[in-house]
């Protein structure tokens, strides 16, 4: 089995008990994970069964050998995660939001490992030698201008290893910080699009192709849940004029009611055939899941990415329909789960893609 190649920043998350807010949790005890979208990617990945391989740079200490050994137990391969003396370890906070709370996200992230190694220190050669896919996120891009630079290199060298490149736009308005007299939209605009130029399949959500390409969905508005369903495969038509290389977009559909309450779904398109599939459907009308007690949305684009790689690079998938369906019911398991990566397998997700969403103790 190839490998799927993920290449960013993991952190450290640290995270109040239960739905407690930093002003009461503060001072006092946190729970500690890691995360960050690649390397959810790349455990989700390998849990659901597949072949993964995680790529960065990381400090010399404790917590970054805590990190590697729990990838390892998931069966990732982490030989080329560099160890360097300069940098540190990034870390971020999460607030979990309840009903009309929205959760709230700390990033400590600057001067990361990661985020000060040269794309030429990775030995890209050996890193694709065995891969089929490479996935990365439109963070690692937003981290610094040096990370920037070691992505496109990495997607130039994918390519040319006969590796498909899939991309999650990701927009982080408080990431794309690094060039002076530059908004962060602004410099996402910039930058992304060479990166996008080496891509196969992009993936995004209703705010991201607004915020990175300037592309609109009608007039979707996700801050009252409205969205316009309907003109999201010309939102992917305009995406695949614009870049040649892209075969495939995937764009995930969130309802957010509430912090707790959100309905899930997503619409995959296929650029060659003009056609676009959504998930999940009932009978012949979409019909989005509606998650009413969510423990955890952080990760939850993570997890459909990941579910959605899986399947394409899995071969008993044989549709679109089939690809797209797993991924959303993948993520929509996710957001019962606490933390960043997505601890359910593969057997799971299928119960769900075929019909089981009672959630009945099963013994």
């Amino acid at each position: 089995m190839k490998k799927v190649v993920t290449f960013g920043e993991v952190m450290v998350r640290l995270a109040p008990s239960e739905h407690y807010r930093f002003i009461q949790a503060c001072p006092g005890s946190m729970d500690l994970t890691f995360g960050g979208a690649e390397s959810s990617v790349a455990a989700s990945i390998s849990m659901l069964g597949g072949s993964s391989r995680f790529v960065s740079a990381l400090p010399q200490h404790a917590i970054a050998d805590a990190f590697v050994r729990q990838m390892r137990g998931f069966k990732v391969d982490v030989d080329h995660v560099l160890r360097r003396e300069a940098g540190r370890f990034g870390i971020y906070y999460v607030e979990t939001g309840a009903n009309q709370r929205p959760s709230r996200v700390i990033y400590d992230r600057d001067y990361s490992a990661v985020s000060m190694c040269s794309g030429e220190e990775y030995d890209w050669d050996s890193i694709f030698a065995d891969a089929q896919w490479f996935h990365i996120s439109g963070i690692t891009l937003a981290i610094s201008e040096t990370a920037a630079h070691a992505a496109i290199l990495a997607a130039k060298k994918a390519q040319a290893a006969g590796v498909k490149v899939s991309c999650d736009l990701n927009f982080r308005k408080n990431l794309w910080r690094w060039r002076s007299g530059s908004d962060a939209r602004s410099l996402a605009r910039s930058i992304m699009p060479d990166f996008l130029e080496n891509v196969n399949v992009i993936i995004g959500n209703e705010e991201d192709t607004a915020d990175v390409l300037d592309i609109h969905a009608g007039d979707t508005d996700v801050h009252s849940g409205n969205l316009e369903i309907a003109h999201y495969p010309e939102v992917a038509r305009q995406i695949a004029q614009r870049f040649n290389n892209v075969e495939q977009v995937a764009i995930t559909l969130r309802e957010s009611i509430s912090a707790t309450h959100n309905n899930w779904g997503a619409m995959l398109f296929n650029v060659s055939s003009d056609t676009a599939v959504f998930a999940p459907m009932n009978g012949v009308q979409y019909e989005p899941y509606e998650i009413r007690n969510i423990v955890d949305r952080v990760g939850g684009g993570d997890s459909f990415a990941a579910g959605l790689i899986y399947a394409m690079t899995t071969s008993d998938f044989s549709s679109a329909q089939d690809q797209v369906d797993f991924a959303v019911a993948a993520s929509c398991l996710a957001h019962s789960v606490k933390g960043d990566f997505n601890y359910n397998s593969r057997a799971e997700v299928e119960t769900l893609v075929h019909g089981n969403k009672s959630g009945r103790v099963q013994r």
